[in-house]
């Protein structure tokens, strides 16, 4: 069950036409009536238009999770500013897209977040990897990480790391690598082990300077970077 937010009708349309062949869709231009089915059907995406949350849209986000903690929520917004859409992500999203997408875009965007990654532009991918080792004051490690990489990974898990580190899948690296992604996630889990870290994102983190040239526009597509979990 995929729930669709917005006040517009057209654009709840539109996205209905999108995604009605992914799972079942429950269209929704209230604001109590979305909280009631947030909470009843704990589903795994939520897909709202961001004009619909009003006000403090992080403070409304957090509502929502609290409701539904699991619900993997994707903003959709005419444009925000980075510090909003930054702030939105800290409030638990798990994607945000131009609301002028194509219509076959945005069920690209839904397929990628309910199979766990991140659906954020790479330059605020920067901002949000530059905040991590300021709030929590994790550079001396990330630094000791770094140094120690090649000494701690193998050949097999150094590739893995940088290729993580451009924001590739565990599909594409599995197909780039001609290994299966149950190998891909096995060495992943490896990997954390080795570095003392929980997640794929510090992972990129502690790579983007190897894995990613300064002449590149995005890891994933022209727009987006999709950060998959192990």
């Amino acid at each position: 069950m995929i729930l669709l937010a917005s006040s517009y009708e057209e654009m709840l349309d539109d996205w209905r036409r999108s995604l009605t062949d992914l799972s079942s869709v429950l269209c929704i231009n209230d604001h109590e009536l979305l909280s009631h089915e947030l909470a009843r059907r704990k589903p795994p995406i939520l897909l709202i238009d961001h004009d619909f949350l009003g006000n403090d849209s992080s403070k409304k986000v957090e509502g929502l999770l609290i409701l539904s903690p699991k619900t993997q929520i994707i903003i959709s917004s005419p444009g925000i500013s980075d510090e909003v859409e930054w702030k939105l992500f800290k409030s638990g999203i798990r994607g945000c897209c131009r609301d002028s997408i194509e219509p076959g875009e945005i069920k690209r965007v839904v397929k990628a977040v309910w199979q766990g990654e991140l659906w954020i532009r790479r330059k605020l991918v920067h901002h949000m990897l530059d905040e991590l080792v300021v709030t929590t004051k994790e550079k001396k490690h990330i630094e000791r990480a770094v140094n120690n990489l090649l000494e701690n990974l193998t050949k097999r898990e150094y590739e893995i790391a940088i290729l993580v580190g451009r924001g590739e899948s565990n599909k594409q690296i599995a197909r780039k690598l001609d290994i299966t992604e149950r190998t891909v996630k096995a060495h992943l889990t490896e990997i954390f082990r080795k570095l003392a870290i929980t997640d794929r994102i510090k992972l990129a983190l502690l790579v983007k300077d190897t894995a990613v040239s300064s002449n590149q526009t995005d890891f994933h597509n022209p727009n987006n970077f999709p950060i998959a979990s192990a």
